[in-house]
């Protein structure tokens, strides 16, 4: 049977949200915001190995007890400049388990909310799947395309369309040749839909937020607090 492995890109600094060292450092209730993001993919039973894609010169992940979340979780020092290197990088270092048909799962390291109702629904949805797919939700709110002067130039219609989330889920060697000759990418469904491949949706729930501006942080809060 394929196993399932998780890698985590984390050597983004998170410019956007401002703050004075990277997002996924920042504080979430008394915990790193990454920590809550690795102890729902250590915590799931079907996945065997989590990889955590670090700078090589990050000097915060070491300031902290991550033993908490057991055997699991590596940590690699090889992030690279964009999110596609780091993942690369990544697989290359799970190549020691890894073989072809296995199933590897990409997740932001700063989306904390994910939980094991996603994970199951990923799992169920894409056992027998060819390709693979990714978490998403469709597009509820009105799009509009702003023009240089940022006004309203046209709306969009939103029909068909849906927001990607993570986990991002394909087999290992798709995963591994679509990266590597598809680089120019902002996510792991773009390298596998570059190679001509058709990723699944799987629906999700806007619970599974990205932190990426200081609201978000505390939406990410009230939702963890809601749960326990």
């Amino acid at each position: 049977m394929p196993r399932h492995y998780a890698i985590v890109p984390a050597a983004g600094t998170g410019a956007r949200f401002g703050a004075d060292k990277p997002k996924q450092y920042l504080d979430l209730l008394g915990r790193p915001l990454i920590f809550h993001t690795l102890a729902a993919l250590t915590a799931c039973p079907e996945i065997e190995r989590v990889w955590v894609v670090l700078s090589p010169d990050d000097p915060y992940w070491p300031r902290y007890d991550w033993s908490v979340l057991g055997l699991k979780l590596e940590t690699v020092r090889c992030g690279g400049a964009t999110r596609a290197e780091s993942v690369h990088n990544g697989l290359q270092a799970a190549a020691m388990v890894a073989v072809e048909d296995d199933w590897v799962l990409v997740h932001d390291a700063a989306r904390p909310c994910l939980s094991g109702q996603m994970l199951d629904a990923m799992f169920r949805e894409l056992a027998d799947d060819p390709v693979g797919g990714i978490l998403a939700v469709p597009v509820a709110d009105t799009l509009k395309r702003a023009d240089a002067e940022q006004r309203v130039a046209a709306t969009e219609p939103r029909d068909g369309l849906w927001q990607a989330q993570t986990p991002q889920m394909f087999r290992y060697g798709q995963l591994c040749s679509a990266l590597q000759n598809h680089r120019d990418v902002t996510d792991e469904a773009g390298a596998i839909e570059a190679a001509g491949l058709t990723p699944r949706l799987v629906r999700g729930d806007s619970t599974n937020l990205k932190v990426t501006y200081p609201a978000d942080l505390a939406l990410a809060a009230m939702i963890l607090r809601g749960r326990k």
